[in-house]
C-alpha cells in the first residue's frame, strides 16, 4: 500500500541545520510530485517546497534561500535541506504525494501524508 514516512527531525540550535527525508513506498517517486508542509501550533498547514515528476521545484517565499529539496527515485526517497534554522521554524513537516497538482501549496491537491517529523528550533 501507499506510505510516506519521514525521517531526520529533532532538536537544533537557531542557525543550524537539518535534513528532513521522506522514503515512500507503494508507488513509483518517477510518476508522483512529493510536496512538504509543516504546521505549527495552533497554525494552519503551511505548504514549504514541492518536487515536481518532471524536475520543477518549488520553494515557499518565507523559506526560499535557506531550503533545498531534492529527490533520489532509486532510493525512493525525497529530501528537504534546511539551513539556518528559526525559532518559527518549530513546527511538525510532513511530506505528502500529489499527482499533476496545479498549485503546489494547496495541501488539498495532495492524495496521501506520512505521519510527520517534529523539528524544534531552540537554544
Amino acid at each position: 500500500q501507499v506510505q510516506l514516512v519521514e525521517s531526520g527531525g529533532g532538536l537544533v540550535q537557531p542557525g543550524g541545520s537539518l535534513r528532513l527525508s521522506c522514503t515512500v513506498s507503494g508507488f513509483s517517486l518517477d510518476y508522483y510530485d512529493i510536496g512538504w508542509f509543516r504546521q505549527a501550533p495552533g497554525k494552519e498547514r503551511e505548504g514549504v517546497s514541492c518536487s515536481r515528476s518532471d524536475g520543477r521545484t518549488h520553494y515557499s517565499d518565507a523559506l526560499k534561500g535557506r531550503i533545498t529539496i531534492s529527490r533520489d527515485n532509486a532510493k525512493n526517497t525525497v529530501y528537504l535541506q534546511m539551513n539556518s534554522l528559526k525559532f518559527e521554524d518549530t513546527a511538525v513537516y510532513y511530506c505528502a504525494r500529489g499527482s499533476g497538482i496545479g498549485i503546489w501549496y494547496f495541501w488539498n491537491e495532495y492524495d496521501y501524508w506520512g505521519q510527520g517529523t517534529q523539528v524544534t528550533v531552540s537554544s
